[in-house]
C-alpha cells in the first residue's frame, strides 16, 4: 500500500465556537496521510497515484470555511477527500490550532480523524 502525506500545512483561519475566534482567527495546522494501493506497480504516471497538488486545494478550500467544532473540519474534509480520489483506502487527518483561547494556556488543541472506503 501506498502512502501520501502532507504534512506541517498552515492555515489561518476562523474555526471556533467562541466569538473572538469568528472575528481575529487562529493559526491552525494539518497533516493528512492517504492509503492506496496502486493499480500500476511501479508507478509511472499521475493516474497510478493520488495527486497530493489536488488534495491541498481540497483541504485549502475546506479550511476557508468557519465551522465551529475541529471535529466537523476533520470529517468532512474526509469524506470530501474519498469522496473526490476513488483510488484512496483510507485517510487520517489531524489539526491543530495553535492559540486557543484558553486562560494561561501554552500549547495547542486538536483533533484527529481517520476513515477507511469500507466505512462508507
Amino acid at each position: 500500500m501506498l502512502s501520501i502525506h502532507l504534512h506541517n500545512l498552515q492555515f489561518k483561519a476562523h474555526h471556533g465556537i467562541y466569538e473572538e475566534e469568528k472575528v481575529l482567527g487562529n493559526t491552525f495546522i494539518l497533516d493528512i496521510t492517504l492509503l492506496h494501493h496502486s493499480p500500476k506497480l511501479p508507478v509511472l504516471h499521475m493516474a497510478d497515484t493520488i495527486d497530493y497538488v489536488a488534495v491541498y486545494d481540497l483541504v485549502k478550500k475546506r479550511m476557508a470555511v468557519p465551522t465551529p467544532l475541529l471535529e466537523t473540519v476533520v470529517s468532512e474534509m474526509a469524506l470530501e477527500i474519498l469522496q473526490q480520489f476513488s483510488l484512496a483506502e483510507e485517510v487520517r487527518i489531524t489539526i491543530k490550532k495553535l492559540f486557543p483561547p484558553i486562560s494561561r494556556m501554552q500549547g495547542s488543541v486538536g483533533v484527529g480523524f481517520e476513515l477507511k472506503r469500507s466505512q462508507l
